[in-house]
């Protein structure tokens, strides 16, 4: 005995062992074997980034799990991804992993966890889920069960996934959201019963029109399952959706060529609270406690053959009869409901179903609203005949209906309108061939809501409807400070609502007061750290709409923004392609006049602008007080007092609020300025010109029509040379500086010499010139620092000393000039052969004479005994230089140009 359980203990204790052991030598290959047999069978690449194998958790079975798993699609859908699931878990027998590659896996058990499923149908009606590879045989046909994978599952399950289906062909978007399902029965068995249970979030949308919306679906199913025929029968089902609650029975049949649907569902009561119970949730509420009279029924059945040309024909009927309801907190009923709605298709062609809304109408106390319809070929070329009456209180809606915290309506609304066209007319733009015809108007409209600052006032609004478009009689209303008064027409309404197309107007806008304030919404939440630091996001960025394709000519006395108020303004609004152009606009501003054309485009991600302004005698201070951008661009201008004209051309981005990226901007202004006072106690600059310049007085500085230029990009504005006057000083002024108001600019001062100083004009006193009297120095002012806060050197004492040399040689020229007048007078004496005497009564121009005919080469000496008396009276080193001097003095008197040699000569020396 003991042998024997010695026996078994070991025997034990090797099963285990290989139970630990096996997953460590098989985990390579099982996800090798699961890739090669899916990449093999399908024209798609399967992938995960990790498989793992475990005999213990399922024992008997074993367990595999991939993690990321992704199928991505080849051409025709090349790098769409199909299917995608964050882990996937099989079940399956041990000895499924002995198998070799050729032979198929059977699966017992499957576990998919947040995957997203991804169907396309593109425009040429290809599918992106049809990729199973053909088989390829040689001889017999290759048998399906022999590669690949065998799903004999007893159960599985799928987690908080999402179903995508995008039909581009027929234009149907279905969404399948949040999805939990799960199914148990014996699928190996050739019939079997499978138990599931479903609940998702459904939107469903088709050529642009929203029926389902996120609304809740839920699904209770026992599935009759026979493999031999391939019938799938709905053996017992209930189903909600939002709060509707649905029975069905029938069956699916798959068939070689088409498939068998016979389906039959209904509400499996008549109370009208099924009615309320198809709202969504968040607009019905609680329908528990609603009083209700009458009756809802929706029933229908699907019945027929489904193939590529052919849908099952069907029938669904939903009727009420005198039916009414009312919330236990709201003061009013609606009553007499009525409703008579059939949507069917009695040829099995998908385009050749019709709905008719035979009538729809409800009364609040004694308003009532009526509607009938018939809409044929719904999926073919679409044809409406519907027609539209009533009159409503629309305050007695919130009084009988719960509608969203924080809204609220009033007013009278009285409607008539008859419509009639198809789809084919609309497309093609011939809305004259449609029949639209009628009125509607609405008094005392107020409409109060969270989402705007103020309540929107329409005293009085009337439209009429005609086929080629819809005339804005009148639209009379205020919001805020805000009263408007618009007219105009829609081009093509019917367009706009059923072909996608953008809406086509002209209007005539006349207010009053208009502030731009009444139509901004302040941002209540909160925001700190990450958060506050983050961009807004784009979807709630301010966007210019792009269905908009319309022009505005507007009127308004006063247009107010934030704290800047313009007066009498006309002009221009076109919209279109989500930018707004603004062309020949006018107002009155600051006691001038504004001219401005413009664009404003929100197109890209960063909205962008380009204005070009016209500026005539706009008050300074005013200007300069109330706009930033004046401020940033030409901070010194808040010292000036007067007026100026300017002609502004700027571009760049804005912000969130729509108001400039200063750092952005690009342009330049040319501006004219007439002041009348300057306030130096406002203007650091200046005062520390004055500290530094003690001969000036800047308050005294003229600045009449000063012309200047500025241009500015990348936050650094230019300004271009100009000049101004200080009483009998000009000063020229150039430089640039920063939005942030970093200085680098050079003021450049012609000084008169009366201000430098009393050696300087005592020196030009004795030089007696009166040409001396205009005499000026430039004074070079560097101003460097901050606006607040300014860095100023200048150059003084250099251009004094300048000063102070230039006329010392200017008075050692005038001395030079007066030699020569002496040399002039002398020689003019000897040519003239006039003789001076001196004291004694002797010719005092004999020397000259005798250097002058030396010079000139005169009379030879006569005898010996001259000779020798002339050289012992003039010594030959003095009579050379006396004739060097002379030579000096003739070329400067007759301007005798030096020889080459001379000038060499003199450059040497």
């Amino acid at each position: 005995m003991k042998k024997i359980l010695k026996i078994v203990g070991i025997i034990l204790v090797l099963i285990i062992a290989l139970l630990v052991s096996i997953p460590f030598f098989l985990e390579a290959k099982i996800g090798d074997i699961i890739r090669n047999n899916v990449n093999s069978s399908v024209n798609a690449t399967l992938d995960f980034s990790d498989a793992k194998l475990s005999l213990i958790r399922s024992f008997p079975n074993a367990e595999v799990s991939l993690k990321d798993v992704s199928l991505v699609n080849k051409a025709p859908f090349e790098g769409d991804t199909l299917f995608a699931s964050k882990e996937v878990s099989l079940s399956m027998g041990v000895m499924q992993l002995l198998k070799s590659s050729g032979e198929p896996i059977s699966i017992s058990r499957l576990q998919v966890d947040k995957a997203l499923l991804h169907i396309k149908l593109d425009e040429a009606e290809n599918a992106n889920y049809d990729i199973a590879l053909e088989s390829e045989t040689t001889g017999a046909e290759t048998s399906p069960d022999t590669e690949g994978f065998a799903f004999n599952m007893e159960s599985y399950e799928i987690n908080d996934s999402k179903i995508l289906y995008d039909d581009f062909f027929t234009g149907i978007h279905l969404e399948i959201d949040a999805m939990n399902h799960r199914g148990t029965g014996d699928l190996s068995l050739a019939t079997s019963e499978l138990d599931t249970h479903t609940d998702a979030l459904v939107s469903f949308e088709m050529d642009s029109t929203n029926y389902l919306n996120r609304n809740k679906v839920q699904l209770d199913a026992l599935i009759g399952i026979d493999l031999n025929e391939n019938k799938y029968s709905f053996l017992r089902n209930e189903a909600l959706v939002n709060q509707l609650p649905l029975v069905f029975e029938g069956f699916v049949k798959l068939n070689e060529d088409n498939q068998e649907v016979d389906i039959s569902f209904k509400t499996p009561s008549s109370d009208f609270k099924n009615f309320l119970a198809v709202i969504p949730e968040t607009y019905s509420k609680n329908i528990e406690n609603v009083t209700t009279t009458g009756d809802f029924v929706v029933e229908g059945r699907f019945n027929g053959i489904v193939d590529e040309e052919h849908i099952p024909q069907f029938n669904i009927k939903i009727n009420s009869n005198n039916a009414s309801f009312k919330y236990p907190d709201l003061p009013k009923t609606v009553k007499n409901i009525f409703i008579d709605v059939a949507i069917n298709n009695t040829s099995g062609i998908v385009e050749e179903t019709y709905v008719d809304i035979n009538r729809a109408s409800f009364m609040i106390d004694e308003d009532q609203f009526n509607m009938t319809s018939k809409i044929s070929e719904l999926m073919g070329n679409t044809k409406v005949n519907a027609h539209l009456d009533g009159k409503m209180n629309l305050a007695n809606l919130e009084k009988a209906y719960p509608v969203p915290a924080g809204l609220s309506l009033k007013g009278l609304l009285n409607a008539d309108i008859t419509t009639a066209f198809d789809m084919e007319t609309i497309e093609r733009k011939q809305y004259e061939n449609t029949k639209t015809e009628g009125q509607m108007t609405l008094t005392d409209f107020e409409y109060k809501s969270e989402e705007i600052p103020n309540p929107v006032v329409l005293n009085a609004t009337s439209v009429a409807f005609n086929p080629k478009s819809v005339t804005l009689r009148e639209m009379k209303g205020s919001t805020g400070q805000t009263d408007f008064r618009i007219t105009g027409t829609i081009n093509n309404f019917l367009g706009y609502l059923f072909n996608n197309e953008n809406v086509e107007g002209n209007f005539d806008l006349v207010s009053n007061t208009f502030a731009l304030n009444d139509f901004m919404v302040e941002d209540s939440g909160e925001t700190s750290g990450e958060t506050a630091s983050q961009t807004m996001p784009s979807e709630e960025r301010i966007k210019i709409p792009s269905f908009l394709d319309a022009n505005f000519n507007a009127r308004a006395n006063t247009v107010i923004y934030d704290n800047i108020t313009l007066r009498d303004v006309s002009g221009n609004l076109r919209i279109k392609d989500e930018k707004a152009i603004l062309s020949n606009m006018t107002s009155s501003l600051f006691d001038g006049k504004v001219a401005f054309n413009g664009e404003v485009s929100t197109k890209q991600e960063t909205p962008t602008f380009a204005m070009q302004l016209a500026l005539d005698q706009l008050e300074l201070q005013e200007s300069f007080q109330a706009l930033e951008l004046f401020q940033a661009l030409a901070p010194v201008a808040r010292i000036l007092k007067g007026k100026f004209s300017s002609d502004i051309s700027l571009s760049g981005n804005l912000t969130d609020d729509f108001t400039p990226d200063l750092l952005s901007l690009t342009g330049n202004i040319l501006a004219d300025v007439i002041t009348r006072e300057i306030s130096t106690d406002k203007a650091p600059v200046l005062s520390a010109l004055d500290t530094k310049l003690d001969f000036i007085d800047l308050e005294k500085l003229s600045l009449k029509e000063l012309k200047t230029k500025l241009s500015f990009e990348n936050g650094l504005v230019a300004v271009k040379p100009f000049s101004i006057r200080y009483q009998d000083i000009e000063i020229n002024v150039d430089g640039n500086h920063t939005f942030d108001q970093k200085m680098n600019y050079k003021a450049t001062l012609q000084v008169p010499s009366k201000y430098l100083g009393k050696d300087i004009n005592n020196l030009i006193a004795r030089i007696d010139d009166r040409s001396l009297d205009s005499l000026t120095i430039p004074v070079t002012a560097n101003i460097g620092g901050v606006y607040n806060s300014p860095e100023i050197t200048t150059d003084l004492t250099s251009g004094i000393k300048t000063l102070t040399n230039q006329l010392i040689e200017i008075e050692k020229q005038k001395l030079v000039n007066k030699g020569k007048d002496k040399a002039k007078d002398l020689i003019g004496d000897i040519l003239s052969g006039s003789t001076k005497k001196d004291s004694a009564g002797q010719d005092t121009n004999t020397g000259a004479k005798e250097v002058l005919s030396g010079i000139l080469g005169g009379s030879k000496k006569t005898d010996s005994t001259n000779s020798k008396t002339d050289t012992l009276s003039t010594p030959p080193k003095k009579e050379e230089a006396v004739k060097e001097a002379a030579k000096d003095v003739l070329k400067g008197l007759f301007g005798k140009k030096k020889t080459e040699t001379e000038a060499k000569k003199d450059s040497v020396n």
